[in-house]
């Protein structure tokens, strides 16, 4: 069996790459690697983006583990631009997987990128990994493996949140449980 413990950041100051977590996400990585610590984590991977990496650095200082980064795990880009209807246009984007804006990516582009991470972690012999990311990336993931997670799901996301993807040989869609209680 293999394990892909999907992490959406903490609580951050902004949107931006560079972004950092708040006190209180700051806390949430205190918890999340509380949370994690007993799993016998063999590789972690973050999105670049700094309140990613931050999120996880706890858990990675405790189990003595390099945190590698995987530009394939940045947030999905909507459009080049700000709209104040965004969330109406990343809504409809849920609906028609191909909707791409102006500068943005489609949501089954950023899906596959997403699912090209997971098929490496699986073909790499990892049996417990964590991926560090951000929620429109992580929902997209997880809809990928079950289309009944949308908009309404990706709203319900939590900072942080944690998913377990539990793959099992015999199958191959995995079981996905929530494991993050706020």
């Amino acid at each position: 069996m293999n394990y892909i413990y999907l992490v959406r950041h903490g609580q951050a100051e902004g949107q931006a790459p560079e972004a950092v977590l708040t006190e209180k996400g700051q806390l949430q990585a205190l918890q999340l690697a509380d949370l994690l610590l007993d799993t016998p984590v063999d590789h972690i991977l973050s999105s670049p983006y700094l309140r990613a990496r931050q999120t996880i650095q706890p858990l990675a200082a405790r189990l003595r583990l390099p945190v590698y980064t995987d530009k394939r795990l940045m947030e999905r880009v909507l459009t080049g631009s700000s709209h104040p209807q965004w969330r109406e246009m990343l809504r409809l984007t849920y609906d028609d997987l191909e909707r791409v804006y102006e500068g943005g990516e489609s949501s089954r582009d950023a899906m596959n990128r997403a699912v090209s991470v997971v098929k490496d972690i699986l073909q790499g012999g990892f049996t417990h990994c964590v991926l560090v990311s951000h929620g429109n990336l992580i929902s997209l993931l997880l809809r990928y493996y079950d289309d009944r997670f949308g908009f309404k799901e990706w709203e319900a996301l939590t900072n942080p949140d944690v998913y377990r993807l539990t793959f099992s040989s015999r199958t191959g869609l995995p079981l996905v449980e929530r494991i993050w209680k706020t």
